[in-house]
């Protein structure tokens, strides 16, 4: 039986600032599977991730994007998250004056809301958070500070992945959730990832680093250059990429 497609990208061309980023790219993601995509600095990931979500500064000119079937390419952000898309920034920002336990309590409902499901209490959220915190290996002393304010940059992706942990997205796009990492940190933050992904959600990870990849291992990486994806292969090309630079696909190209 074949998994249901979650996110099909059809011939995607974007601008930003009149600058066409993405040249034509293709992309399905069915449920359970795992994408790397790795490139370049200017190859469009990043622009790719944030067209997924939604962001209004990016102008589809042509293409469509997917989910679960139903055409999202003009919706709002907000409705895109209620759907199930979730991204993980590479630069997560600080929100001085809400605590993070007000701000995830609000995100959760909000999503519960706009799902017709019944909203938590304080305390029944404060159980079910404390759950989810204990999977990822993050102290609850977090929850009763700003929002990502004062944290370090690996306190701060444990952040996202508790959000992730919460909202239980169909599909998690992480944006470069390795940036700025230890090791330590690196494996702890990939190890929260393991355990809550599930076999009916995806997850895209853009990265420019193999290590990531032998934490949480990808079904298929895609190399992307000029805003397309020019060559895909198994969780390997990571390795040959680590090995051989980008002058790999050319290589593979002409085969």
């Amino acid at each position: 039986m074949i998994a249901q497609e979650i996110i099909s990208i059809e011939n995607l061309y974007v601008k930003v600032n009149n600058i066409t980023i993405l040249n034509g790219l293709n992309l399905t993601i069915r449920e359970g599977e795992i994408h790397a995509i790795m490139g370049p600095n200017g190859s469009g990931k990043s622009t790719l991730a944030k067209v997924i979500a939604g962001h209004p500064n990016y102008n589809i000119i042509k293409g469509k994007i997917k989910l679960n079937g139903y055409d999202i390419s003009c919706i709002d952000p907000e409705v895109r998250a209620h759907m199930g898309i979730f991204l993980a920034f590479q630069y997560p920002i600080e929100i001085a004056g809400v605590s993070n336990t007000d701000f995830l309590r609000l995100s959760y409902n909000c999503n519960r809301k706009a799902n017709n499901l019944p909203e938590l209490d304080p305390l029944s959220f404060f159980q079910y958070v404390s759950e989810k915190l204990e999977i990822i290996g993050m102290d609850a002393k977090f929850l009763s500070r700003n929002v990502n304010e004062g944290f370090s940059g690996g306190e701060k992706k444990k952040n996202e992945i508790l959000q992730m942990a919460l909202l239980n997205p169909k599909i998690s796009i992480l944006d470069e959730t390795d940036s700025g990492l230890d090791i330590d940190a690196l494996r702890t933050i990939a190890n929260g990832i393991n355990k809550i992904f599930s076999k009916d959600q995806s997850i895209i990870l853009i990265t420019h680093y193999q290590r990531l990849l032998d934490y949480i291992k990808p079904d298929f990486v895609h190399i992307m250059q000029e805003g397309k994806i020019k060559y895909t292969g198994d969780f390997t090309l990571a390795k040959e990429l680590e090995t051989n630079g980008y002058d790999l696909l050319q290589m593979k190209l002409h085969q």
